[in-house]
């Protein structure tokens, strides 16, 4: 059984993307691993009265408890979409929320994270944007990307960035097994700058490979990047992004790092990235 490691602070945003959790583990027959991460309390040593055990003791039962309360309310939101039959079962830990999730990923063998990208501050641990993009770049799965104010929609038009080259063409195979589980159609994009020479050694390999499958080839040439994707998301009514994940600051190095803040958090819409 696949395996969806889904980390939650309980935050409108991860709440949100919780709903996409649930659709994926349903649609490829797996199960949902949730993990909360908490703080313990920073502890002054001079002012101290009661062991520091005895203070992280009822640090980590009161994180306990509000976990527990909190647990219920997942399932709820699995019965109200009619999804109660997904497998689901729950940890909870202290420590860096990144750290823990990539030791999950290797021990649990995950195979799927989804994420919020922003989340509460508090007792409800603050999910950031840039720990999601520190997860894409060292996780060995794939993670799944939700924006705070994304709403569910069936995945129908998936966008894959590419540039056409062979480093690609094992990832747009993983995107095609991806797209079939949803019945969703691919459009593979290759934004060329205007005084770039034609290059596309491997486009009659891509033309093969994703000829049995709903999907389209484009290559637009034009200097603003970031433009034409933001237009083609918008003409072209697409469910989700999704990128082959470079390590060594994937974002910086495939695309301007203004594009890769606006496409990752401020395009309402689900982000895939998959890893090397």
């Amino acid at each position: 059984m696949k395996k969806i490691l889904f980390p939650i602070d309980f935050s409108e945003a991860s709440i949100n993307a919780f709903i996409y959790a649930l659709k994926l583990a349903d649609s490829i027959k797996g199960e949902i691993i949730t993990l909360h991460i908490y703080d313990l309390p920073q502890v002054d040593y001079i002012t101290v009265t009661a062991s520091l055990n005895e203070i992280y003791d009822i640090a980590e039962l009161g994180n306990f408890e509000n976990y527990k309360d909190e647990i219920p309310l997942l399932r709820n939101i699995a019965e109200q979409n009619n999804l109660g039959h997904v497998k689901m079962s729950n940890v909870l830990d202290h420590g860096n929320l990144v750290d823990k999730v990539l030791k999950m990923i290797n021990s649990e063998r995950i195979d799927y994270v989804v994420m919020g990208t922003k989340g509460a501050t508090g007792l409800k641990e603050t999910f950031l944007g840039t720990a999601t993009t520190k997860v894409m770049n060292d996780s060995k799965a794939i993670v799944f990307a939700i924006p705070e104010h994304c709403k569910y929609h069936p995945i129908a038009k998936i966008l894959f960035l590419t540039k056409y080259n062979f480093e690609d063409i094992k990832t747009v195979k993983k995107v095609i097994e991806f797209a079939k589980v949803f019945g969703a159609h691919i459009d593979c994009l290759h934004v060329k700058p205007s005084h770039a020479t034609d290059n596309d050694v491997f486009m009659e390999e891509w033309k093969k490979i994703t000829q049995d499958h709903d999907s389209s080839l484009h290559t637009i040439r034009k200097d603003d990047v970031e433009g034409v994707i933001l237009d083609f998301i918008e003409l072209h009514k697409i469910n989700m992004i999704t990128m082959h994940v470079y390590h060594k600051n994937f974002f910086e190095k495939l695309f301007q790092i203004s594009l890769s803040k606006k496409l990752a958090f401020h395009v309402n819409i689900p982000l895939l990235a998959i890893p090397e």
